[in-house]
């Protein structure tokens, strides 16, 4: 248990956690977004108070499936007793102190109260997850899936090999009293210990890491631009993979990040000074196919589409997805996703290469959208993702198609296809 929820609890404190649920639990917005509008709005909660509430809430996410077996899904005052309880150890004699009317009589039958032996809230997976992953997987994988993503995410910077290298990072962690050892597969990765504020560290205001989980560092490295080529980074978001496709172009050539958000090509501004780098060229474009995307047909050598997705592979991280993802959004996605990778092969030109990727752990995001694409474009010849690694020295053993599981990589969960047009 941390140090910021080891003392007593308050009744203030435990409102306060209440209140914060009432914001995320509607899912209508990230829970990262719902919780900043709830401490921007309780600006004077103190740095313990804010710990406890923010711990208490990822807490539920995480084991959301649990808690609604346990106390009614509008009872949120039950379902936080229900979270500090089951989920994060509290004795019941120190909870009754927080009780009102029948809470305490219901918090009393909490130690053995019965929850249905189902998978689904074995891996705390919605139903309809669990189904799609079982005709991808035995139930003893998804459980160990499902628990995998039940635990926070570890902390993974990128160093930026434009400024700096892995080993001086890591001694000058060392020499700040930081404890941090390098990522077993990404050649620029740090895993860190603990969470320690990374925008307050010095290597970061420098520009010489930025916080990238590992697995989506080896995206870069099977995209593998090479110094001069022409790259584009379809759905760049806030520039994580743009930045890093960059330095490894070692900032010659050209690099466009595309993105239909104006608000995340933003968030691209400050990284990008910090970066060091003048290759890149944020563009907004209103859809996959305007004129802007069109001028560059035929003309790239290396694409990456990191497709907008049901984020299910990055449960660590962002639970509440749990709540905000159904089988309605993701077949919205599908088609998004198809629409997408499409527009982007008509840019990739001859022996060029084309990533396709997703954060989802979804076969009809991920092996079904790789089939469908393959089948409707012969112009394309597969890439085996495994050799493009191995030929980086990246000691990572893959098939034709790349896969990154939780369970088995430590990474959040990642798919990747790969292909190059033809020549001629």
């Amino acid at each position: 248990m941390s140090r910021a929820i080891s003392k007593t609890i308050t009744k203030g404190q435990f409102e306060a956690l209440v209140a914060a649920l009432e914001r995320v639990m509607p899912a209508t917005l990230p829970a990262d977004v719902a919780l900043h509008q709830f401490f921007r709005d309780h600006s004077g909660m103190g740095i313990q108070d804010r710990a406890f509430v923010a711990e208490g809430v990822y807490a539920l996410l995480r084991r959301v499936e649990l808690i609604k077996a346990l106390a009614p899904e509008t009872a949120l005052r039950r379902m936080a007793l229900a979270t500090l309880y089951r989920v994060q150890g509290r004795s019941a004699r120190e909870l009754q102190a927080l009780c009102q009317g029948e809470e305490g009589a219901w918090l009393d039958t909490l130690k053995t109260h019965p929850v249905p032996d189902t998978l689904a809230l074995q891996a705390d997976l919605p139903a309809w997850v669990v189904e799609r992953l079982l005709t991808q997987s035995s139930a003893e994988q998804v459980l160990a899936l499902g628990r995998a993503l039940q635990a926070p995410a570890p902390l993974d910077l990128r160093v930026n090999t434009l400024l700096t290298t892995r080993e001086a990072v890591l001694q000058a962690l060392e020499t700040g009293g930081l404890k941090a050892v390098p990522t077993p597969w990404s050649p620029i990765g740090i895993r860190l210990e603990g969470r320690p504020s990374v925008n307050r560290l010095a290597l970061f205001g420098a520009g010489h890491v930025e916080v990238q989980d590992e697995g989506s560092q080896l995206l870069g490295f099977l995209v593998a631009p090479r110094r001069r080529d022409m790259v584009v980074d379809f759905c760049a978001g806030a520039g994580g993979k743009t930045l890093m496709l960059g330095a490894l172009m070692h900032n010659q050539g050209r690099v466009y990040a595309f993105d239909v958000s104006e608000r995340r090509l933003n968030n691209l501004k400050p990284r990008l000074k910090r970066s060091g780098l003048s290759n890149l060229n944020p563009v907004l474009i209103s859809s996959e196919t305007e004129p802007r995307v069109r001028r560059l047909a035929g003309k790239i050598d290396r694409v990456l589409v990191d497709a907008p997705c049901s984020g299910l592979g990055t449960l660590r991280r962002n639970p509440d997805l749990k709540l905000r993802q159904n089988e309605a959004s993701v077949a919205e996605l599908v088609v998004k996703q198809a629409a997408i990778l499409n527009a982007a092969a008509t840019l990739v030109k001859p022996e060029g290469r084309l990533v396709y990727a997703t954060c989802s752990l979804l076969a009809e995001e991920n092996e079904q959208q790789a089939d469908q694409f393959a089948a409707a474009h012969p112009e394309f010849a597969a890439v085996h993702c495994g050799e493009l690694l191995a030929a980086q020295q990246i000691p990572l053993e893959m098939g034709e198609r790349f896969r990154l599981l939780p369970h088995l990589h430590g990474t959040d969960g990642f798919f990747a296809a790969v292909w190059e047009r033809k020549a001629g």
